[in-house]
């Protein structure tokens, strides 16, 4: 089973990537690249059109196989806003979002309100248990979404640093099915 490909969540919508927002998306990153580039490694002054094209091809192909399931934020304007996503890499039981946000959209409440409609949808699949949050140690804006959405840390891990603002640290938030207490 998978999930919807639109999720209505307050001012904004999350909808399944399209490759018509290629040229949206490469603008979106592109002026976003100073907040972006200290913690995301694809984030790069090379990013282009292609790293776009790029991504989209994967997410349609990574969601039909059901391995992640992108979303492209939009505002009640129209505007792509930024990116969200759910990862099968942490293993049975847990699902792992990932998000990032255009900088002109940042702190208006539009991530926050995109990971709990995401959670929300994320516990209507069979098998899952867990919902995660992975984010270096220096990530305070991530860090201050996933605690604003009701994520508590359950762990920090080593990990390799793969951007240049990361401390190789990870936090790692969760949230749990009613049954599992969180």
């Amino acid at each position: 089973m998978k999930p919807p490909e639109m999720i209505p969540a307050g001012d904004v919508v999350l909808r399944r990537w399209d490759p018509a927002w290629v040229d949206e998306a490469t603008a979106a990153v592109r002026e976003s690249l100073p907040e972006l580039k200290p913690f995301l490694p694809w984030a790069t002054d090379s990013y282009d059109a292609e790293g776009s094209r790029t991504f989209i091809a994967t997410s349609l192909r990574e969601w039909d196989e059901g391995k992640t399931f992108n979303y492209a934020i939009f505002t009640a304007g129209g505007d792509l806003a930024g990116g969200i996503g759910l990862m099968t890499r942490m293993g049975p039981g847990v699902l792992e979002i990932g998000y990032w946000m255009r900088t002109a959209c940042a702190g208006r409440g539009h991530m926050t309100a995109a990971v709990k409609a995401l959670t929300r949808v994320a516990f209507t699949l069979p098998g899952v248990e867990r919902v995660a949050i992975r984010h270096d140690v220096a990530n305070g804006a991530s860090a201050a979404v996933a605690i604003k959405a009701g994520f508590a840390e359950v762990a920090r891990v080593e990990s390799a640093a793969e951007a240049a603002g990361e401390t190789g640290t990870d936090v790692i938030r969760e949230r749990r099915t009613p049954e599992g207490g969180r």
